[in-house]
């Protein structure tokens, strides 16, 4: 399997939290398991999280990229689902093994939380006040594959229904670079079939 480059989210200014974030830490899970409109199951929130509360840490194996392209080797091309968590260029969570109920978290393109790697651990905080009744998302901001074809963004669709919806949980599509002046072209050597790499969950 071609192994996908892959990002994490750069460290975050440490900041002492709120009264009310570190009573929420302290009061036990704020999120219940059920049935979400948009996909599947999800987490809700059982009553007001602050902001900036930490709610779960995101679990699972910890293996390497090429374990994890090898696990999924065989999943149907327009399987968009993945447990699937990049921590760095060596390590990635699996949560369908040894996971918590962090795995069941959804994807939304206006979220009301996201991922912070606080030592190599994920862990899923609040980024506003958060109401009881409310569904718990972040951004997955799923790897790209430089070869992926338009139809990609499709097995990849977000149902999200913010207005801000991008139609997709695949992370947003970069500026192409500006290409260099044209040169002799060389002949093309013979390559072999690229493997299809495993979808990855990323800290934005």
């Amino acid at each position: 399997m071609t192994k996908t480059k892959t990002k994490t989210k750069p460290k975050a200014t440490k900041t002492t939290k709120t009264s009310a974030a570190r009573g929420a830490a302290s009061a036990g899970p704020a999120y219940r398991l059920r049935r979400s409109r948009v996909h599947g199951s999800g987490l809700f929130a059982t009553r007001e999280i602050p902001n900036g509360a930490q709610i779960i840490e995101y679990v699972g194996e910890r293996i390497s990229h090429a374990e994890a392209d090898r696990r999924h080797a065989d999943k149907a091309e327009d399987d968009g689902h993945t447990f699937l968590f990049t921590i760095d260029a060596k390590t990635v969570i699996d949560a369908g093994v040894g996971g918590n109920i962090s795995r069941f978290i959804n994807h939304s393109c206006d979220p009301n939380c996201e991922v912070i790697l606080d030592d190599g651990r994920p862990f899923v905080e609040s980024i506003r006040v958060i109401q009881p009744g409310e569904e718990l998302a972040y951004d997955y901001n799923l790897t790209r594959d430089p070869d992926d074809s338009p139809e990609i963004a499709k097995v990849f669709a977000c149902r999200c229904g913010a207005v801000t919806c991008r139609g997709t949980m695949l992370a947003p599509l970069k500026k192409p670079k500006p290409k260099p002046a044209a040169s002799k072209p060389k002949a093309a050597k013979p390559s072999a079939p690229k493997k299809k790499a495993a979808r990855r969950k990323r800290a934005a």
